[in-house]
């Protein structure tokens, strides 16, 4: 659907219009008089909140209703906001609600730049997406995550023997919390241990709004030249790292070298998120340390109390990639129409309560817990399953090697980034 079919059915809105919204509504064309009202716009900020904070604005949104409309600092107009369980799950996994068609619109976003490459999995529908993601699925089963435990072990417990030889305080984000996720995820995607660093930095500059849209798109394009040259090398690989399995299935023509890097991209860059997740939930042991207690003392509730942390944690700032409705569609008596901008929120569904009872406490008992903290439908996270890994082994290594572990400043003083639309903190300074 083009941006000239979405022209075509604009919707009312208050008097007087925002900047960026569609004008009002024509009469329809049978001559009956229109009846349907919007619900109010609401502004959602950039915040940069500290701490584990929940959103206050997404708090008010899904006190509000299950729909609403909002509008965001970048971009264009507005967007409806889903935000029950399962409403978020059905918008997810429903193919009237299309990816690709947002390539072509500015659609109200967080990010002040819009940087999409076409071929990126991120951006497509079914079926191009199911054959892109077909091509690195061996990588993210439970066998090919196994494939990694023992070395991610490994570089963890040198980096805690670096850590307690050094000695506190110490930042836990540098010392661990970062350069353990890159190792992990550039073993599994078949980076050499000497481009790590590179990796680790354009991954920061492609996450952050604070250096502007010229600097992420340099960086974008350097890490994809980086990929095209690692996967043009491995044509006739028979490796299981994610770079081979894609330079394989460019080799068969079964995926383009174009559409190979795209998602080679989308998947470095993803799993640097583990720095982010596990800084939040190491912040929020030491600042709650009876959670800490607990998990020291019940190491056989670790994985279940992961889950639950990923459930509660807020993960990122305002809301990811939108999808654009293909037809009309009625969500809990709102209708939204064809060309309409939506968004879910994977945050508020995770709080749903609806779903998890009591949603604002933390429960290590919590089951079933079916959270959604890595997405739902055909854009589910494929690194969900090395991400959990990942954040056991954190969890359980630090909780048990360093007993003693606490915060060396008071929770305020805990930096936490600004401008960046996934939230963690900075730095984590500890001592023991």
């Amino acid at each position: 659907m083009t941006e000239e079919t979405f022209a075509k059915t604009p919707r009312p809105t208050e008097t007087p219009p925002l900047a960026g919204t569609p004008p009002a509504e024509a009469p329809p064309r049978d001559g009956t008089a229109l009846v349907e009202d919007l619900p109010p716009l609401r502004h959602w900020p950039a915040l940069d909140l500290t701490g584990v904070a929940f959103d206050p604005v997404l708090s008010d949104l899904m006190e509000e209703g299950p729909v609403t409309r909002v509008q965001l600092p970048n971009g264009e107009g507005w967007a409806w906001l889903v935000t029950r369980m399962d409403d978020v799950r059905m918008v997810a996994n429903d193919p009237r609600f299309s990816r690709e068609a947002v390539m072509d619109r500015q659609v109200t976003r967080l990010a002040p730049h819009f940087i999409p490459s076409r071929d990126a999995v991120g951006f497509l529908d079914p079926p191009h997406h199911t054959r892109l993601r077909r091509s690195v699925a061996p990588a993210f089963t439970a066998r090919g995550v196994e494939r990694v435990r023992d070395n991610a072990r490994r570089v963890l417990d040198e980096l805690v023997d670096e850590l307690l030889q050094d000695g506190p305080p110490a930042d836990l984000t540098s010392a661990v919390l970062s350069p353990f996720p890159i190792a992990v995820i550039c073993e599994l995607m078949g980076v050499p241990p000497a481009d790590r660093h590179g990796m680790h930095a354009w991954t920061q500059l492609i996450l952050s709004s604070a250096h502007g849209a010229a600097v992420s798109e340099q960086a974008k394009e350097e890490m994809g030249t980086y990929f095209a040259e690692l996967i043009d090398a491995r044509l006739e690989s028979t490796g299981e790292d994610v770079a081979s399995l894609l330079g394989a299935a460019v080799g068969r023509g079964e995926i383009t070298l174009r559409e190979a890097v795209g998602l080679a991209v989308l998947l470095q860059i993803g799993g640097e998120a583990v720095t982010n997740n596990s800084g939040q939930m190491f912040y929020l042991l030491l600042t709650r340390p009876k959670l800490a207690e607990r998990l020291r003392a019940e190491p056989e509730i670790r994985p279940q109390a992961v889950d639950e942390l990923l459930r509660w944690i807020p993960h990122r700032n305002a809301v990811g990639l939108s999808r654009i409705a293909l037809e009309d569609v009625e969500i809990k008596g709102v209708r939204i129409r064809a060309g309409d901008a939506a968004y879910v929120s994977y945050l508020a569904a995770n709080r749903d309560p609806r779903v998890f009872a009591d949603p604002g406490r933390i429960d290590f008992s919590r089951s079933p817990n079916p959270h959604v903290a890595f997405g739902f439908g055909p854009h589910y996270c494929p690194g969900g399953q090395l991400a959990r890994l990942e954040s056991q082994l954190l969890v359980g290594t630090l909780l048990d090697r360093l007993p003693g572990l606490r915060l060396a400043v008071p929770p305020e003083k805990v930096p936490f980034k600004k401008g960046a639309l996934i939230r963690g903190p900075e730095a984590l300074p500890v001592t023991w």
